[in-house]
């Protein structure tokens, strides 16, 4: 094992950010890729919004995509006794201060100052980033005790760095400035100064911060979605690191094994929903067909009783390759379930609401009674006969909505041996009747 010790340290509010989970998984990654220690400190010191459900939701997202930790849950709000001490030395030092000033809404009150120093210039060599500097004269004084005495980020995030014993800090660059300042801090304790990698920020289409805006922004409503924990973890690991070729499908044995942190990217990375559910259409081929069974049962509910392994075997070999999500499922499939189905009003005047289409659907009713073997290929040599070798649309294309009413699907005659020869022909003959 090596001496690298790194630290997942988010402020639990009840949801979880990607961008902040995508910082848990590079941690997580280069703790396993290098033989290290990955920590998880709840920072929890903001008693309104840290609540034990809070709390709870940062647990469960983080069981849900294999983030595992190696020591025990580190919480801040039990080393504050610990900060201010620290606090106490440093004003001995002569590098805290008080200070009395006034808050926004008119209070006055004693707040404690960290004293940057007026000359020189504070550098450090960023893994992502590369060499970074500023000269402390630019970097004013700043609060690390609250006028109610309670410590601020600053002091609490640093000491909790030395008391864990971290060695590498990799969170995103909105910290970069927090940095300068918490690098004059362990100076200051005499501390050893971990080293740094900033991650660069996930933006929209637009190149601004991904946010609840322009989708699903946290963990929890992939997870409702149905999106696969493996998909989401695989997606957000190559929002910014790639494997050096054109893989995009990795196992979390080869995420392991191929992660470095001088290989994570120092430009933004836009977020494609596109792309992720692409993705998790590909993890979803990969599960048993068991588990797709299971999981479709599911969704669908109590309409997938009585359905035979046989009619599962087609529906799986149908749906499993088509499906993106879990949630999409029981819109897509749910005239397989019940006559209780939404229809697709542009389909029907597309499909449906032209000359010539009922004759057509009740000629179909009329040979399609007399088929005694339902299945998908006895039924496509039946419509491929009609067709005369013209091409098989003017059948095909008005079945399909007139028994799904979708225009999209399995393969319609897949989809008939599904909904079997009764169905059938009653959807054909109440939806001729119709036009």
């Amino acid at each position: 094992m090596s001496d690298i010790r790194v630290r997942f340290a988010p402020s639990p509010t009840g949801k979880v950010h990607i961008g902040n989970i995508r910082a848990a998984i590079y941690n997580w990654l280069f703790a396993r890729h290098t033989g290290g220690k990955f920590l998880l400190r709840v920072e929890d010191t903001d008693l309104e919004r840290s609540t034990p459900e809070a709390i709870q939701v940062l647990f469960d997202c983080m069981q849900w995509l294999g983030l595992d930790y190696d020591e025990e849950v580190f919480y801040q709000t039990k080393n504050v006794k610990r900060h201010l001490e620290v606090v106490e030395q440093l004003k001995a030092m002569g590098r805290a201060y008080e200070v009395e000033k006034t808050s926004r809404d008119g209070k006055t009150g004693v707040v404690t100052m960290f004293r940057m120093p007026k000359e020189g210039t504070i550098e450090f060599d960023d893994i992502v980033k590369g060499h970074l500097s500023k000269q402390a004269a630019d970097v004013q004084d700043f609060a690390i005790v609250r006028s109610d005495g309670s410590p601020i980020f600053h002091i609490a995030n640093v000491v909790d760095d030395i008391d864990q014993r971290v060695t590498h800090i990799i969170r995103g660059d909105d910290h970069v400035e927090n940095t300068f300042k918490h690098i004059e801090i362990f100076k200051a304790l005499g501390a050893p100064i971990p080293k740094y990698g900033h991650l660069s920020m996930i933006v929209n289409q637009q190149g601004k911060p991904y946010s609840k805006r322009d989708g699903a922004a946290f963990v929890g409503e992939y997870r409702e979605q149905g999106y696969l924990p493996e998909a989401l973890f695989n997606y957000l690991l190559l929002l910014g690191w790639n494997p050096g070729d054109d893989r995009e499908i990795l196992s979390r044995d080869e995420m392991i094994r191929l992660f470095e942190l001088e290989k994570v990217h120092v430009t933004a990375a836009m977020f494609d929903p596109k792309k992720l559910a692409w993705m998790n259409g590909e993890y979803i081929k990969q599960i048993s067909d068991r588990d797709f069974r299971s999981l479709a049962i599911e969704k669908v509910g109590a309409a997938a009783e009585g359905k035979s392994d046989e009619w599962w075997e087609l529906f799986i070999g149908q749906m499993k390759p088509r499906t993106k999500t879990l949630n999409d499922m029981p819109a897509s499939v749910c005239y397989l379930f019940g006559d209780d189905y939404p229809v697709d009003p542009k389909a029907v005047e597309k499909r449906l609401n032209k000359p010539g289409v009922k004759e057509t659907l009740l000629d179909l009713v009329e040979r399609f009674k007399g088929v005694e073997e339902w299945r998908a290929p006895v039924l496509e040599a039946l419509v491929k006969e009609l067709s005369q070798g013209n091409g098989m649309g003017p059948w095909v294309h008005p079945i399909r909505v007139a028994v799904s009413g979708r225009m999209e699907g399995p393969g319609l005659f897949e989809m008939l041996e599904l909904l079997g020869k009764a169905k059938t022909l009653e959807r054909l003959e109440n939806t001729a009747g119709r036009l």
